[in-house]
């Protein structure tokens, strides 16, 4: 509910600078924990009471812009309802993550009994806030390297001069681009790279992060401090973040080479992609998360769509068959194709370039372009004959700190394998948008010596035709699913058990539990089965 202010003055012509003062509410209106939107000026804000002290930020998320009086008051910070990012409600930071700013913050009076805001246009209009940043000091000799430029790399940086950090900031990445929204690749697919840029150009020069683009890294020399690049450059360093992400695993199969086989991992593939299905035959390898979003959006584009899937559902192991099969049913009703339990046996071609794609059982899909989404390796092969220790797979080992097995050295995101703090420190390697922004932070702290440790739930979301699946936790190794709601009528929660506690959660349009979920997982405290069972579980102190 939007609340209109109880101000009844005739509202003056101000300019935008003037800070005037307007009433809210009463001060026995909220409740000690309660939260409202008010409109201002035509501006929503959002009050809150806690410990009896009120506050007032800005109403939405500055990731997506979802509603946060929808969201998840957890003592003095709220939960984003839509992907779980979190604001100081006394300071509007954003203290969890995705996105990268903080929210504006007003000044509240209370007199008399009645709670007022103090504020002007020019603060009212204002959607986001970025953390005041110290630039580059001549006087700093230090090198900080980060490479790459995701979300891990670009939080880092930015935490760097949030916490005045003056040396030189180097991020480089063999991209094209400056750091860009990944996820938008993927659902959003003829979408212009520079619409997708996390920050303007402007914004690295102001702050004194130089980003160097077209740079493929091919050598860490750990024991000089030293990067080397493909084009034989260097670079010194005094501290280093490895943030190289992952790519995407090419298919092995015959054929795998032909004209129109693409992977998806830069805007260029995206773009290349949705200019070319239109009116053809598409095939999609693999049924995981990337695969499902390109069939979805390629649906009402390309003659035909066929999925081929190695499990009996899509995201059979991640969400359970149940909600597999919905998410197949919403694609099938838009005349998406599943060949599930098998794989591609070999692509054929005419000319150079694809027509069809046998599978392994022997069926033949027609096909004109072909887009393997079949999984991701860690980006870590620079770092081969060196004392930076990686896992079978290649992911790097990091501690709670971030801290790699060569001092100086730290990594992030995708690439690493780390140790869960929700998981009482079991090694986890995960690659959700969220996560990697949250190690970014993490690195940047102790690269500063604070000595704070990684305390993140993992959050992730999927968005097929307009449906959005929402996920906190970590469920591998779950046992039993329990199933609250309703999945025809596309109003779920899904609970995932292991030794009778709720280890992960599942929803489609029933916000904003897996976020309040997400902040009982913070909090250590242990969610049982139990307590799912009950029928008025929602009244169990879900919003501690």
């Amino acid at each position: 509910m939007l609340y209109k202010c109880t101000d009844k003055k005739k509202k003056q012509t101000m300019n935008e600078k003037q800070r005037f003062t307007e009433e809210l509410c009463k001060e026995t209106e909220l409740k000690d924990g309660e939260m409202r939107q008010f409109e201002v000026q035509g501006q929503p804000i959002l009050l809150v009471k806690h410990n009896g002290t009120f506050s007032a930020i800005g109403s939405k998320c500055s990731h997506y812009g979802a509603p946060l009086i929808k969201g998840a008051l957890v003592g003095d910070r709220v939960r984003c309802p839509w992907h779980g990012a979190c604001f100081n409600v006394k300071t509007g930071d954003i203290e969890e993550y995705p996105g990268l700013d903080s929210l504006p913050c007003f000044k509240v009076s209370v007199e008399n009994g009645a709670v007022s805001i103090v504020t002007s246009l020019k603060e009212l209009a204002s959607q986001k806030r970025i953390k005041h940043m110290s630039t580059h000091s001549p006087n700093d000799r230090s090198t900080i390297a980060i490479i790459g430029t995701g979300p891990a790399g670009l939080v880092c940086a930015e935490t760097l001069r949030q916490e005045g950090y003056g040396g030189r900031i180097v991020m480089v990445t063999r991209d094209d681009h400056m750091p860009y929204d990944r996820t938008k690749l993927s659902k959003a697919m003829g979408t212009n790279a520079s619409d997708i840029y996390l920050r303007p150009a402007e914004f690295f020069a102001e702050n004194g992060i130089e980003v160097w683009t077209s740079k493929e890294v091919v050598d860490v020399q750990v024991d000089d401090s030293r990067i080397k690049f493909r084009d034989g450059s260097l670079l010194q360093y005094s501290q280093l973040l490895i943030a190289t992400g992952s790519r995407p695993v090419a298919p092995t199969c015959p054929g795998s080479n032909l004209k129109n086989v693409f992977l998806l991992r830069t805007p260029e593939d995206a773009n290349a992609i949705s200019e070319i299905v239109v009116n053809r035959n598409v095939v999609i390898m693999g049924s995981s998360f990337i695969g499902m979003e390109v069939a979805a959006y390629l649906s009402g584009k390309a003659s035909s769509v066929s999925i081929i899937g190695r499990s009996s559902v899509p995201f059979q192991a991640a969400l359970g068959p149940k909600i597999g099969e919905l998410a197949m049913k919403l694609l099938q009703d838009q005349g998406v194709n599943f060949h599930m339990n098998t794989e591609a046996r070999e692509i054929r071609g005419d000319g150079g370039q694809v027509s069809e794609v046998i599978l392994r059982n022997g069926v033949q899909i027609p096909a004109d372009v072909v887009v393997a989404g079949i999984g991701v390796t860690p980006v870590s092969s620079f770092l081969k004959g060196y004392k930076v220790a990686v896992d079978r797979r290649g992911a790097i080992y990091v501690d709670e700190f971030m801290r790699t097995s060569v001092p100086g050295v730290f990594a992030a995101g995708d690439v690493v394998t780390f140790p869960l703090a929700m998981m009482e420190g079991h090694r986890v390697n995960i690659g959700h948008w969220q996560m990697a922004h949250s190690h970014g932070r993490i690195a940047a702290l102790n690269m500063l010596n604070k000595h704070v440790p990684l305390n993140s739930v993992p959050y992730f979301w999927t968005s097929l035709l307009g449906k959005s699946i929402r996920y906190a936790g970590y469920g591998e190794g779950y046992t039993e699913i329990i199933m609250k709601g309703n999945l025809q009528d596309l109003k779920f929660l899904a609970f995932y058990i292991k030794d009778d506690c709720v280890v992960a959660v599942s929803s489609m349009n029933f916000d904003p539990v897996v976020s309040q979920i997400a902040e009982i997982m913070l909090s250590g405290r242990r969610f049982t089965k139990k307590e799912v069972l009950k029928e008025d579980f929602m009244d169990l102190g879900i919003s501690i």
